[in-house]
């Protein structure tokens, strides 16, 4: 048998539809040596000078106005695409994309993010006979995710797949394979080695992330925890966010043998290993990562959105708690210090996670997608073409 060619679609509005493309790449490898995966951002190769301002207003948007946001997203929730936006996306992607499949050839196309499902969705109605695999990286069902001309719909649970069905897609079409994440998560750590990677000290520790969307700059919750850095070890990962990175590396209160500041790090897997707690905003890969690890959570209040939905999602699982106000903070951190077990527990959790989170799942249906269209004598890829 031939290489099988896998292209997988992404966007960057937020780093977890690229994180699920890059995992499931790593799946399809690992499960068929002969697959040649593909990972690309739409807008970032594409329009390199126009998506860093796009997705730049978006989170300004989300951030500054996240009522507003929240109004666009809730009026459409149960509305695919209008046909102005779906023309806009299709003007904006349509001649480098199709450039694209006829260069790379794929076998098979997998799209982490709504935009590039209606752009080749567009495509497939314009007569291109290639597969298209729609992965949905957050736990809510919104409209946007759904086009006619998509084959299969991967889903992170199965309340995702009732709602999918409930908006009328059929439910052959739909499995519920759980959350792509790389198999490190899934690794047995060995915590002193990595305690010593990061000059940590073996104790109580609490690892603070969503930095990356500047969501740290709640000071009354950060000052809480920061009172407890005599008896807990605090990481604080920002991300992406240096300018914050840079502001708390010149106060004084942050040279302390117990707080961690970091940047963007590949690590986040080792740093949960050694965490007790994750303290985090709702994104549905973060979430779905620590729960794989069986790592308690503190969720901050969800943006309006899809936030709302991974919130409830992991709040359901026993496994995370809202983080209301200063008193919970100081509430969870006692209990780590504390030398009597709390009664706030996960302990039957951590087996429990990684039993219901199996990525090997999205790479298994991609490829059954793929072997189901090689039994069959190829078509070409498009049967005409059109810029309508």
């Amino acid at each position: 048998m031939s290489n099988r060619k896998v292209l997988l679609l992404s966007e960057g509005f937020g780093t977890g539809h690229t994180q699920a493309a890059h995992a499931l790449a790593v799946h399809l490898r690992a499960a068929d040596p002969r697959v040649v995966p593909k990972v690309l951002e739409l807008g970032s190769f594409f329009h390199p000078a126009l998506a860093p301002m796009a997705f730049a207003l978006f989170r300004r948007t989300l951030i500054k106005q996240p009522k507003l946001y929240g109004a666009i997203y809730k009026h459409y929730y149960n509305k695919p695409f209008n046909r102005l936006a779906r023309l806009a996306i299709h003007r904006l992607f349509y001649a480098q994309t199709a450039a694209l499949l006829r260069d790379f050839q794929p076998d098979v196309i997998v799209s982490t993010h709504p935009f590039p499902s209606a752009v080749i969705s567009r495509m497939k109605r314009n007569g291109l006979t290639i597969p298209l695999c729609t992965v949905i990286t957050d736990y809510d069902a919104h409209s946007a995710w759904i086009q006619a001309e998509t084959d299969s719909y991967l889903v992170p649970s199965q309340e995702v797949k009732n709602a999918l069905i409930a908006k009328g897609v059929h439910h052959h079409q739909i499995e519920a394979t759980g959350m792509p994440i790389l198999p490190s998560f899934f690794r047995r750590p060995d915590k002193a080695a990595i305690r010593s990677r990061f000059a940590l000290r073996a104790m109580p520790t609490v690892l603070i992330m969503g930095g990356g969307w500047g969501l740290l700059n709640e000071p009354h919750l950060l000052d809480a925890a920061l009172e407890w850095s005599d008896h807990v070890q605090i990481i604080l990962c920002l991300g992406s966010n240096t300018s914050t990175l840079r502001q708390l590396r010149a106060e004084p209160r942050m040279n302390h043998p117990n707080i961690r500041l970091l940047g963007y790090t590949n690590h986040i897997h080792q740093l949960m290993d050694v965490a007790d707690l994750l303290i985090t905003k709702p994104g549905g890969m973060t979430c779905t990562e620590a729960y794989t690890k069986g790592l308690p959570m503190l969720l901050s209040k969800p943006l309006p959105g899809q936030e709302e939905g991974n919130y409830a999602h992991f709040l359901s699982l026993g496994i995370a708690e809202q983080l209301q106000s200063e008193e919970t903070i100081h509430r969870r951190f006692a209990d780590l210090v504390s030398p009597i077990p709390s009664l706030y527990s996960y302990a039957s959790t951590v087996q429990s996670s990684q039993a219901n989170v199996n990525p090997v799942r999205c790479a298994d249906a991609v490829l059954r997608l793929s072997h189901a269209r090689s039994v069959h004598e190829p078509a070409p890829l498009f049967m005409h073409t059109s810029t309508r």
